[in-house]
C-alpha cells in the first residue's frame, strides 16, 4: 500500500496556530462579504476605507476577548458568563464607537448624526462579536471534552493493562511452587540427574515468560512452544503417565492469542487428570480457524466433573490450588475481548473434561517467528529423562499426534 509523503495532524494539535488561522478566516471573510455589499449597493469605492478599518477594528478587539475568555473559561460557571457578559458589552460598545466615528468622519456629519450611526452599526457589532464569543467558548469547551475523554481512554486502557498484568503475574508463583517442590524432592532423594535437568527445563521456560509482555498477545505457535516447556518439566515427574497430543492447523498457528492462555488449563488438566488416575491421562490441544473464528480445545481423559465432584460452576469461579484456574483465563478474556469470545465448559458422564474457548482470528503481522511450531519432546515415555537441552526444538509443520 502506497503511503502518502506528508501524515495529516489534527487541526487543534496546535492550538495557538489553530486560533490564528481561524482569526484569518472569520474576519477575511467578513471582509469580503461587507466589500461585495459595498459593491453590490454602489457605494463609492472610497467607502471601501471604512469596511477595511471595520474589519481590522474588529479583528483586534477579538483578539483581546480571547485573552480575557482564556482566563475566565477556567472560573466557575457563574463567574464565566457574568464576567463574559459584561465583556462582550463592553467591546460591543468600543467596536460601536469606533465604526460609527470612522463612518461620521467619512460623511462629516453632526453630533445627533454620530449618535444614530453608533445605534446603526450597534446591532451589527453585536452580531459579530457575539457569534465570534460563542464559537470560542464552543470550540474551547470541545477541546477540553475531548482532552478529558481522550485522558480517561489512556485511563481505562492503563487499567486494562494493569489488570492482565495482575492475572498474568498470579500464574508464574503458583507453577514455580509445584516445581521447586519437585525439585527439592528430588535432592532429597539424591537423584541430582533428573533434579538438575528439571532446573534446565525450568530456565528455559522462565526465559520465555519474561520475554512476552504480561499484558501482549503471542501466536498460537509461540504459545504451544512455551507450552511444551512447561510440559517437559511436568513430564519429569509423571512420567509415562502424561501423555499428550497437538492438533494445529497452519492458519491457527499464525493467530494471536493473549500469552499464557493455555498454561492454566494443561496446569489444570495435569491436577484433576493425570494425577487424579493411576495410569495417567492423554491432553489434547487443537487449534483451527472457523470462518472469522479461531477455536481453541484443551481436553483431557480424567476422570472429569464426576470424578472430581466439582461443578462446572465451581470450577469456573474460584481458583484452583495449582494457580488460579479457569476464573483467571475467564477474567483475562473478558479483559481483553470484553463479550466478543466463548468460553464453555464440557464434561461427559463417562470421563474426561473439555474446555471451548473461541476468540476472533487476528492474524499475525509477520510471519517470520510463527512458520514453525515445536514438536513434542521425543523422549521415551518409559525412560522419563530428557535429553540434553540444546535450543528450542521446532518443526516445519504443527505436530500431531505426539505421544509423550
Amino acid at each position: 500500500m502506497a503511503m502518502l509523503p506528508i501524515s495529516p495532524r489534527p487541526f487543534f494539535a496546535d492550538k495557538n496556530r489553530a486560533f490564528w488561522r481561524l482569526q484569518m478566516l472569520g474576519w477575511g471573510g467578513a471582509l469580503i462579504l461587507r466589500v461585495a455589499t459595498s459593491i453590490a449597493n454602489e457605494r463609492p469605492w472610497d467607502f471601501l476605507i471604512v469596511v477595511i478599518i471595520s474589519a481590522i477594528a474588529g479583528f483586534s478587539i477579538s483578539t483581546v476577548l480571547s485573552v480575557i475568555y482564556s482566563n475566565l473559561i477556567s472560573r466557575s460557571p457563574l463567574v464565566t458568563w457574568t464576567a463574559t457578559a459584561v465583556v462582550l458589552a463592553v467591546a460591543v460598545a468600543v467596536s460601536a464607537f469606533i465604526n460609527a466615528w470612522t463612518i461620521d468622519v467619512y460623511q462629516g456629519g453632526s453630533e445627533a448624526g454620530f449618535a444614530q450611526l453608533m445605534l446603526g452599526v450597534f446591532y451589527i457589532d453585536l452580531t459579530l462579536l457575539g457569534a465570534w464569543s460563542a464559537l470560542y467558548y464552543a470550540i474551547n469547551f470541545f477541546l477540553q471534552v475531548e482532552h478529558q475523554a481522550d485522558r480517561l481512554e489512556r485511563l481505562e486502557a492503563q487499567a486494562t493493562s494493569a489488570q492482565l498484568a495482575m492475572l498474568r503475574y498470579q500464574l508464574n508463583p503458583h507453577f514455580l511452587f509445584n516445581t521447586l517442590n519437585s525439585i527439592s524432592t528430588l535432592v532429597l532423594l539424591k537423584q541430582t540427574e533428573p533434579a538438575n535437568a528439571m532446573l534446565t527445563r525450568l530456565s528455559s521456560f522462565l526465559r520465555h515468560t519474561l520475554v512476552n509482555q504480561p499484558g501482549g498477545k503471542v501466536t498460537v505457535a509461540q504459545e504451544v512452544e512455551t507450552l511444551q516447556l512447561y510440559l517437559d518439566i511436568e513430564r519429569m515427574r509423571f512420567e509415562e503417565r502424561l501423555r499428550t497430543e497437538f492438533h494445529v492447523d497452519g492458519l491457527a498457528a499464525r493467530a494471536c492469542i493473549p500469552s499464557f492462555l493455555l498454561q492454566p488449563l494443561v496446569e489444570n488438566a495435569i491436577k484433576y487428570g493425570v494425577s487424579a488416575q493411576e495410569e495417567g491421562a492423554c491432553i489434547t490441544l487443537s487449534a483451527q480457524v472457523i470462518g472469522s473464528r479461531l477455536r481453541l480445545i484443551v481436553s483431557d481423559t480424567g476422570p472429569g466433573l464426576q470424578g472430581t465432584q466439582r461443578s462446572a460452576e465451581t470450577l469456573a469461579s474460584q481458583p484452583s490450588s495449582t494457580g488460579v484456574g479457569l476464573a483467571n483465563i475467564r477474567d483475562r478474556l473478558a479483559q481483553a475481548y470484553g463479550e466478543d469470545h466463548r468460553f464453555d465448559i464440557e464434561s461427559p458422564p463417562d470421563g474426561g473434561f473439555t474446555v471451548i474457548i473461541e476468540l476472533p482470528f487476528e492474524p499475525a503481522k509477520s510471519d517470520e517467528d510463527t512458520a514453525k511450531l515445536p514438536r513434542a519432546s521425543s523422549v521415551p515415555p518409559s525412560k522419563g529423562l530428557p535429553q540434553p537441552e540444546s535450543g528450542t526444538p521446532a518443526a516445519s509443520a504443527p505436530r500431531t499426534g505426539a505421544n509423550a
